[in-house]
């Protein structure tokens, strides 16, 4: 059982890590390490990383989740969430999307985008518990599975503000997505 989760800047001794969890969660999908490193180097890119915080335990803690945005001048575009199987249902990825949409008010964005599979009921209900509102369907938009995507939308001006929001990760405008 996970209790405490810090969030930090993913950083390029995490890629591992991430890549790992992407397999596992993505499959044949998964982003590639070149992929991977690609997305961090564009412009308006921010990523995080969450991972236990464990008094007991010196040195670095295993990756348990990622995320990441991109904020194009106007909105943000959720890019990904992942959480480790193990660590679901433990209120990671629900901090690592508070922090995203805290993030994009920050930026001041108008409102966060997204796509989600059509079958993943688990995330789509945690998004719509934020206040996403589907807006349409993009039909064989995970490739190569060949699945269809909601893509749903959160007004940042209609929205209330998340309470009990973790804290942001350390140094996030400094070093997050910085590889």
């Amino acid at each position: 059982m996970i209790s405490e989760v810090r969030l930090r800047p993913l950083r390029n001794a995490d890629f591992d890590h991430v890549l790992e969890l992407e397999r596992l969660l993505f499959g044949r999908g998964a982003w590639t390490y070149g992929m991977l490193a690609d997305e961090l180097a564009g412009l308006g890119r921010w990523y995080i990383v969450a991972e236990p915080e464990r008094l007991d335990a010196a040195g670095p803690q295993p990756v348990i989740g990622y995320a990441g945005l991109w904020f194009d001048g106007d909105v943000t575009q959720v890019m990904t969430i992942g959480v480790d199987p193990h660590c679901q249902r433990h209120g990671v990825g629900r901090q690592l999307l508070t922090a995203l949409i805290e993030r994009s008010r920050k930026l001041k964005a108008e409102a966060v985008l997204l796509e989600v599979r059509v079958d993943n009921d688990a995330a789509i209900a945690l998004y719509a518990e934020f206040g996403f509102q589907i807006l349409g369907v993009r039909k064989r938009y995970y490739q190569p599975e060949d699945k269809d995507a909601y893509t749903m939308r959160l007004e940042l001006a209609e929205a209330e503000a998340v309470q009990d929001a973790p804290a942001t990760p350390d140094d996030p405008d400094d070093e997050a997505g910085a590889a």
